[in-house]
């Protein structure tokens, strides 16, 4: 019997290339207007700060500013202000984020695992992270770390130990706590994504050789969760940089928490010097793109090899 093998031919459309430029610039067209405001939202305040930061003006001292060229950044970097800022931002930073990364890391563990009501439990974990940064202080404060009626020294008095004026004895680590608390379920949600993304079949082999939990979570977790503590890491630093509310509520900038935030405050609106207070502000905004481009450098990377594997 013959078999007879036709070859359909199907047309195929061309869209004219005036059509493809013209929705093209149709779609860009559509972004022009969120563009705009974006700039003049970001942009235009910056460029301000920056002209500001030129300018001699103290508002209880000055009628007018007046042209100073680099002498407000000069005084940023000999008053001894700064130094001490950077530093009281190092510290809160880098310990709010080692605190947050393990206790996000063991939260995360945790919450990887099937049982009943793990989608509430995961609901209720996320709360310290919607709550306002302000009410969370205010919250701290007052009700968990007041030295008579606080229920952090009434936890310590059952065990014997005696109150804490958490706000003068331990300025530092009252900060730290409270950010800590705000920001463990920022870096737990991250994690969490990392623990849920690692193959089952890769865990399920291991046990099956005989590798106990402590192995698989060293040799086969742990790596494949490298990148995205990385990524919890360094976005975690980048918001960090900025607390404010905390600071201000709780402790006013004493006992080593003044921070670069609040140190612009404090220039801005308590010693009404705009001058000097914008210089601050360029300087810190320099400092969190510095931040913010080493690491977007560093994600582009992980991304890079991520996808060559």
């Amino acid at each position: 019997m013959a078999t007879a093998v036709y070859d359909e031919v199907i047309p195929v459309v061309q869209i004219p290339r005036s059509r493809n430029a013209r929705s093209l610039w149709v779609s860009r067209a559509m972004l022009w207007p969120a563009l705009a405001v974006s700039i003049a939202l970001t942009q235009i305040p910056f460029l301000a700060t920056i002209f500001y930061s030129f300018q001699s003006w103290n508002l209880l001292q000055d009628p007018s500013p007046v042209f100073a060229g680099f002498q407000n950044y000069v005084t940023v970097f000999t008053n001894g202000s700064f130094l001490s800022s950077f530093l009281a931002t190092a510290l809160i930073t880098s310990c709010t984020v080692a605190g947050s990364l393990l206790l996000g890391l063991g939260f995360a563990i945790l919450l990887d695992r099937k049982f009943l009501g793990r989608g509430l439990a995961r609901t209720l974990m996320i709360t310290p992270f919607l709550v306002m940064p302000a009410a969370a202080a205010l919250i701290w404060k007052w009700s968990i770390l007041d030295a008579s009626t606080g229920f952090a020294n009434w936890a310590l008095g059952i065990v014997g130990i005696a109150p804490v004026a958490w706000g003068t004895d331990a300025p530092v680590a009252s900060i730290v706590m409270v950010l800590t608390w705000q920001y463990t379920p920022f870096f737990m949600l991250i994690l969490l994504a990392g623990l849920q993304s690692q193959s089952k079949e890769v865990l399920e082999a291991s046990s099956v050789d005989g590798a106990g939990p402590v192995r698989r979570f060293a040799l086969i977790t742990l790596p494949h969760m490298r990148s995205y503590i990385e990524i919890a890491v360094l976005l975690g630093s980048i918001q960090l940089v900025q607390a404010f509310d905390p600071i201000a509520i709780m402790t006013r900038g004493s006992g080593g928490t003044k921070t670069l935030s609040y140190l612009l405050y404090e220039r801005a609106f308590v010693g009404l010097n705009v001058g000097e207070a914008a210089a601050y502000g360029v300087i810190t905004v320099l400092i969190t793109i510095v931040i913010a481009s080493l690491g977007l450098r560093l994600l582009f990377s992980i991304f890079t090899e991520g996808t060559n594997r």
